[in-house]
């Protein structure tokens, strides 16, 4: 081990946290399976995959027979496997969010294109397995299990559209299915025809799901079909794409033109007066899939930032060394560029950013874990009282989501929150409400924000970041996380879906419900922050409020789908609080829980602290963002003041001043007074100042905000003196 001078202080950070801290953040250390798993992809991770980067494997778009080599590591350490049930091969039982987050973290911590790569049959399937009938499940899932002496199938998912069309909205489809034949009495078979592109895994797939939509009056609306390599037509791979990113995935521009019976159509059909009617259009599949697979690719940008701390700090340290004048022992040889305050702070917002990215991510995860089975216990006591999706289950949960508001108003210990507790239906409620906001918020800060910042932590490492053998390859992962952002939706799509479902009256409920508990936390903790998080939210919410009434000075209502000046800085504000507040909640479980493992007793205390400090920096840079957003929106929409006659009412007359002057000396050089002459003279300025009236109660909120800040500065200065002295392993566990 490396390390700089020894201090004495007991509140710093000794060494860098390793899986016994995380799988306490990240609540593992009751899940033994995720355990393994973490440990054997990381196998791969850090061996094939990043001995195929160092040997540049990524200098080519191409896929090449070494980049195929990788399925085969994947198949050996279960990866391959991961999505499927132990019925079906699988070795996990239950959700596997968790797991497939766990997967891409890994991965991504060295190489995104790996990550993307080994996950994308798991996409292929999940339309499947959402939506798709029993037999389909059985079939698809089974043989995408590797056996021995058999190679497993391998899918491609295939949504996006050629050119125009590709990044727009996903309702937009190009792709069409006819009726080729339809003998009485038998199976319809359907024609297919669908290009596709950026569509992961097309160099090697043996089965695509693609979204299609109506070429004959015969069949109604939009659906997903199961493509297969052997059918009758044309299976053409297309050319590959020319990435500059993601190169350990294999990505093509295919084109189908095949014929397939109709029981491929996914989630099955039924015919009504000789038309077929897909029982899940191609938007309700989608939807049930994107709603759980933006987290993984979330947490693979998260996994970036986190891999970078360890290689910047050895580049700090190590700086000047070598240098004749730089003798061992003295400042500059020992703490290199650390000696600056700045190269300090700036590594703390990357390492900030990425816990909380973190924290957020497998906090969504875990969310979505505990969500799928009551999504698949709502819908059997709904079909028990004979109420089948659509309009109907809307109108039955919207009665139940009464029953969760007044749960989260109830006190602890009252006999009828134990009864609401009880029921699936509100448990139901309540978490589909949270994960509606944080999946997309997830995909949206850490990929959006996230990407911002692994620029930063390239630049940290000077000329060197932008070089193909950078430490910790920091350049291939900066550039990477340009197209994670655009991945399963942009920044856009996920502000639009926040911009829905944060406003949800149950949403808003747990906010408040949040905004108290962060008050609690604050009493017990005053060093992480909760406390300014807690009025972060309060201004957020009255925000929220405020605009939803609110107009523009032409009537027009301000809090609309069409304004997205309006809608989507807010839904980045939320984001913010969200991913600040489980980086806290975190730190607590941290504290809390790590006493139980012996091998974190000695340096816990300093491990505690550091993880509250950078929770309370995370928390200033939400805080100030917040703050910004909302004064910019509530301020923003408000005409200013004009030198008319409406102007003139809000300034004083000189004989207005000089009688004030009589009764209070020396307030006529106040400097917010606008003073009017009697021939209508004015300050050069473009008006009299605005005023803050109607909006007293804002202005208190973000003075209070203001004032809230009060310590992190200090934090982050206590933390930075962590970096100087943490102890770090003499090299990377995977080549250069």
């Amino acid at each position: 081990m490396t390390t700089t001078a020894p201090t004495a202080d007991q509140d710093l950070l000794r060494t860098l946290p390793g899986d016994d801290v995380r799988q306490i953040l990240w609540r593992l250390t009751e899940r033994f399976d995720l355990q393994m798993l973490t440990q054997s992809v990381r196998a791969v991770a850090r061996g094939p995959v990043a001995r195929l980067v160092a040997e540049g494997g990524r200098n080519t778009h191409e896929w090449t027979a070494q980049k195929n080599a990788i399925l085969k590591e994947y198949d050996a350490c279960g990866l391959t496997a991961l999505f499927m049930d132990p019925a079906d091969g699988g070795y996990i039982e239950g959700p596997k969010n968790m797991a497939l987050a766990i997967a891409a973290f890994e991965l991504a911590w060295v190489d995104a294109g790996a990550a993307t790569g080994s996950l994308a049959t798991c996409l292929a399937l999940a339309p499947i397995h959402e939506r798709g009938t029993e037999e389909q499940r059985r079939t698809y899932k089974s043989r995408s299990v590797p056996q021995p002496g058999v190679e497993p199938w391998r899918g491609a998912f295939a949504l996006t559209e050629p050119i125009p069309y590709v990044g727009v909205e996903t309702g937009l489809l190009s792709g069409r299915v006819s009726v080729a034949e339809w003998q009485d009495g038998e199976e319809p078979l359907l024609e297919v025809n669908k290009r596709g592109r950026f569509i992961t895994n097309m160099g090697f797939a043996n089965f695509v799901t693609a979204a299609v939509d109506s070429g004959d009056p015969r069949i109604k609306g939009s659906c997903m079909v199961i493509l297969e390599e052997g059918d009758p037509g044309t299976w053409d791979r297309g050319t590959p794409t020319r990435k500059l990113v993601h190169q350990l995935s294999s990505t093509n521009d295919p084109v189908f033109q095949l014929r397939v019976p109709a029981s491929r159509i996914i989630g099955g059909y039924t015919v009504k007066d000789g038309v077929i009617v897909p029982n899940y259009s191609h938007g309700e599949i989608i939807e049930a899939v994107f709603k759980r697979t933006r987290v993984t690719v979330g947490l693979m940008t998260a996994a970036k930032l986190l891999s970078a701390v360890e290689p910047l700090i050895r580049y700090h340290r190590d700086r000047f060394r070598g240098g004749e004048t730089v003798s061992p022992g003295s400042p500059r040889y020992e703490y290199g560029l650390q000696q600056k305050e700045d190269v300090l702070h700036r590594l703390l917002e990357v390492w900030a950013t990425g816990e909380a990215a973190a924290s957020l991510g497998f906090a969504s995860a875990r969310c979505f874990d505990e969500l799928d089975p009551l999504e698949k216990e709502k819908d059997r006591i709904l079909a028990e009282r004979g109420i089948k999706g659509g309009t109907g289950a809307f109108k039955a949960l919207r009665k139940v989501a009464k029953d969760a508001i007044e749960y989260l108003g109830l006190p602890a210990g009252s006999p009828r929150k134990a009864e609401l507790e009880a029921d699936p239906l509100v448990r139901f409620v309540l978490l589909d409400a949270e994960a509606n906001v944080l999946c997309p918020a997830t995909k949206l800060w850490n990929t959006g924000h996230g990407s911002n910042v692994m620029r930063e932590a390239v630049s940290l490492m000077g000329g060197y970041g932008i070089t193909e053998d950078c430490p910790g390859f920091l350049g291939h992962k900066w550039m990477d996380s340009q197209l994670e952002a655009t991945y399963e939706g942009p920044e856009a799509v996920q502000r639009r879906q926040l911009s829905v479902t944060m406003t949800s009256d149950v949403f808003l409920a747990l906010m408040r419900k949040w905004m108290r508990e962060m008050r609690g936390i604050a009493s017990k903790r005053p060093g992480t922050g909760a406390c300014a998080l807690a009025s972060a939210m309060n201004m957020w919410l009255w925000t929220v409020d405020h605009l939803q009434v609110a107009t523009d000075p032409e009537g027009a209502k301000l809090y609309h789908s069409s304004r997205q000046g309006v809608t989507f800085p807010l839904a980045d504000a939320l984001a913010w609080i969200l991913a600040a507040r489980q980086l806290i909640l975190d730190a607590i479980e941290l504290e809390e829980k790590g006493g139980n493992n012996p091998a974190l007793a000695e340096g816990l205390a300093g491990t505690v602290r550091f993880y509250q400090d950078l929770a309370h920096m995370q928390v200033a840079r939400a805080g100030g963002e917040v703050g910004r957003i909302c004064a910019e929106l509530v301020y923003g929409y408000r005409r200013h003041p004009a030198w008319d006659e409406e102007g003139y009412k809000g300034c004083y007359s000189n004989d207005d001043l000089i009688g004030i002057e009589s009764l209070i000396p020396g307030f006529s050089g106040y400097q917010a007074i606008d003073t009017v002459g009697d021939d209508g003279s004015h300050p050069t300025k473009a008006g009299p100042c605005p005023t803050a009236s109607g909006l007293e109660a804002f202005v208190k909120l973000r003075t209070k905000l203001d004032s809230c800040l009060t310590g992190a500065q200090l934090a982050k200065d206590h933390a930075a003196r962590s970096l100087t002295s943490v102890m770090i392993p003499a090299a990377l566990d995977y080549p250069a």
